[in-house]
């Protein structure tokens, strides 16, 4: 996507809902890629990638790491970054099922490979929560949360499941229950 047009949807959202509905830490990348620095993406060759004429390839904009406070990547656990990208997004995934947004857990794994490039190995967001175990899962969003911010926060729904010992393949089994007796 574009990050001019992000930047269009950011303020979007802030005036239809609110400047608490999105992290302000968002918009203030954004406006500083836009505005700042005129990186709208690939239609100006400008983003947070630089799009050099090919046959060259795409690579990250030097500039990013100046915008970033830089860590030493020896203190960097690649094991504990994988979990954060992966759990974020499967507790969000979880939030559509609790809110109803998403009726079939299938669609919810299939659509976040396909739509947002969830890990494919894993088989979607709630196929890696049942891999994983529900249980297991809330204890490593709960410890991600405490680390990382609440946005790894475990829903009620997972909560409710993990005490329960469900899985989502199992509460809301999309084959029916005539799958079950064969």
């Amino acid at each position: 996507m574009a990050i001019d047009l992000s930047q269009k949807i950011l303020n979007a959202t802030v005036k239809d809902l609110g400047a608490d509905a999105i992290d302000s830490r968002h918009v203030d990348l954004v406006n500083t890629m836009v505005d700042q620095h005129g990186r709208h993406g690939r239609k100006n060759g400008k983003g947070f990638y630089e799009y050099p004429d090919k046959p060259a390839k795409k690579h990250l904009w030097p500039g990013l790491k100046d915008m970033f406070e830089q860590k030493d990547p020896s203190t960097i656990d690649p094991e504990v970054l994988k979990q954060r990208f992966l759990v974020t997004q499967a507790v969000e995934a979880a939030r559509t099922i609790e809110e109803g947004v998403v009726t079939d857990v299938r669609e919810a794994d299939v659509g976040s490979i396909l739509g947002f490039g969830f890990a494919p190995y894993t088989g979607g967001t709630l196929s890696y929560i049942d891999g994983m175990g529900v249980a297991k899962f809330v204890e490593l969003a709960e410890q991600l949360a405490k680390d990382y911010g609440d946005h790894f926060k475990p829903c009620a729904l997972l909560i409710e499941m993990a005490e329960k010992g469900e899985t989502f393949y199992g509460r809301f089994d999309p084959y029916g229950k005539t799958s079950k007796a064969a």
